[in-house]
């Protein structure tokens, strides 16, 4: 549908597809420089979205970081900071989370189920949405859209990168490939087993190649075919 915002996936990985090691704390695969990078992507977004295990486990705030970056959002009639986007199936959400103490709006897309248990703790923090029985993801982006949100960029996790992948729902993929070799087959890697698109016969066209330091970019459009030969 046209009027749903343009999905922009971003993550970081290492070399054998992992975003995190199976430690308790967050395995930085990013450096100064490519945080800076997402800090621009961020700035160019209308919202963030992330699931709720990512916010569990990296208690995230999801801002802008960049003053100049903000104050370019402002005196382009948007506000400082996009608006942060929750998924929770269940509603198991922290209201003590940094994410509902900073930054502006924040927005929670939940099933009956999970807005049942919500109650109002997060009331003057978020508003809560439902979608009914399950959490439909084309649904989710239609709302966005009625919303007046034009680009969202989705940060994870691994759940979520695969459920809008699967679905067909992303236009973009921008990856950061560390060089780190994590080898826990206990760690979340960036995808699930799902029924893509094509399968692997799909071949997604491969838009740019970039280098950040020790990192290679990597930008993918998911929904064109590759030009390969």
């Amino acid at each position: 549908m046209s009027d749903r915002p343009h999905v922009l996936l971003s993550v970081a990985v290492s070399v054998d597809g992992y975003i995190d090691d199976a430690g308790p704390d967050r395995l930085l695969l990013s450096s100064a420089a490519d945080f800076d990078r997402v800090d621009t992507l961020r700035a160019e977004s209308d919202a963030i979205l992330i699931g709720a295990g990512t916010l569990r486990a990296d208690n995230p705030r999801l801002l802008v970081n960049n003053p100049d970056r903000r104050a370019h959002r402002v005196a382009t009639g948007r506000p400082a900071y996009p608006l942060r986007v929750i998924v929770t199936a269940t509603g198991d959400l922290d209201p003590s989370a940094n994410l509902w103490h900073s930054g502006g709006e924040r927005l929670v897309y939940t099933t009956d189920a999970g807005a049942h248990r919500l109650g109002n703790r997060l009331e003057g923090r978020a508003d809560v949405v439902s979608l009914g029985g399950t959490v439909d993801f084309a649904s989710l982006l239609d709302d966005l859209g009625a919303r007046g949100v034009t680009s969202l960029m989705v940060e994870g996790g691994g759940a979520i990168h695969t459920a809008f992948l699967a679905q067909g729902l992303v236009d973009e993929i921008w990856m950061a490939v560390a060089p780190i070799v994590v080898g826990d087959p206990a760690a979340p890697r960036f995808l699930g087993p799902a029924d893509f698109p094509g399968g692997p016969k799909h071949r997604m066209r491969l838009a740019d190649v970039g280098r950040i330091g020790d990192i290679a970019l990597l930008r993918y459009l998911p929904k064109e075919d590759s030009d390969a030969g």
